[in-house]
């Protein structure tokens, strides 16, 4: 008789595993902050390198040592602020009740949507409980080939009187990545995986491989039982298919460095990526997702203590192509 197999079928910490509407993520939380700023930003991601640093962690044992540090840069051309967007609390979730565009805005945006043709002035005061900035991406100063912007909304800290004071004197112009983040902090990363397109049981679920001394194949889950009261085969079994894609979050990136300058670049560019002509900004260790993919840069939610809050000091920065 053959042995009745039921390996793990995978966590269920991610379900359902569906992949990811559109290529950039959504923010669902947004911590509390009393800084009248934007608590996100963005920027694209350019690839890995590594760094030699000098590890200020107090209870670290190679501390006031000079360790080696994977790194991911992350290009972030300044973000405008399309519109702002009003909300009104109810007992069926937040509603949008009013929207001000505007006046000029990139005719690039048009490709993402349509645009007004002309921008309300309210002439009232609105009551509303929170805000929102509806900003667009610029990819046009970027080198990665690129014209269609991203439109999403980022939160504001502060109370109702200071986000309504920013939003008037940032609407219609460019928010930059160091009026935002500073050295040392940490950052919550949103950003969709990459995709691996269709693959077996073993790698999508990780279920243990079979005894070569088994019938025919190794890496089947083996056998799906002699009778399915349900008449088709459930979600709980591990089975082939689609991989990646997926909204993912990563929390608490320390931010090493903002480099204002073009100082970061390789000769002959960063591979597959090209030459970085904008600000951008040093992240310890690896990022999800794959290169020029836009990657969500939020306020930590839940800061680590461990970490320190002032930068190391950075030794060496490794540009050798190849």
């Amino acid at each position: 008789m053959p042995q009745k197999r039921t390996p793990r079928k995978g966590s269920l910490q991610f379900w359902p595993r569906k992949r990811s509407k559109r290529a950039f993520a959504r923010v669902r939380f947004w911590p509390v902050s009393k800084e009248p700023k934007p608590l996100g930003f963005a920027g694209y991601k350019v690839g890995m390198t590594h760094l030699i640093i000098n590890d200020n962690r107090k209870t670290s044992t190679t501390k006031n040592m000079d360790i080696f540090c994977p790194a991911t840069i992350i290009e972030c051309p300044p973000l405008k602020t399309a519109s702002i967007r009003f909300y009104k609390n109810t007992i069926n979730g937040s509603k949008l009740i009013s929207e001000t565009f505007a006046e000029k805005l990139d005719k690039e945006l048009a490709r993402r949507i349509i645009l007004p043709k002309k921008s309300k002035k309210e002439s009232k005061e609105i009551n509303f409980d929170f805000l929102h900035l509806l900003v667009y991406t610029q990819p046009k100063l970027t080198k990665i080939g690129k014209k269609k912007p991203e439109l999403f909304e980022i939160a504001l800290g502060g109370n109702k009187e200071e986000q309504l004071k920013y939003a008037q004197e940032k609407l219609g112009k460019e928010i930059n990545i160091d009026e935002i983040f500073k050295e040392g902090q940490q950052i919550d990363i949103h950003a969709v995986t990459k995709a691996k397109g269709v693959q077996g049981p073993v790698k999508r679920f990780g279920i243990s491989l079979k005894s070569h001394k088994g019938e025919k194949s190794r890496r089947n889950p083996g056998s799906l039982g002699g009778w399915i009261a349900q008449g088709h085969i459930m979600w709980r079994q591990a089975k082939a298919g689609k991989m990646g894609y997926h909204t993912r979050t990563e929390h608490n990136k320390w931010l090493l460095k903002i480099n204002k300058t073009n100082e970061l670049q390789k000769k002959g560019g960063f591979e597959h990526y090209g030459i970085i002509k904008n600000p951008c900004i040093i992240l310890k260790g690896s990022i999800i997702g794959t290169k020029k993919r836009l990657i969500r840069l939020n306020q930590a939610t839940r800061p680590d203590k461990k970490i320190p809050q002032d930068p190391p000091t950075i030794q060496y920065t490794n540009l050798k192509s190849g």
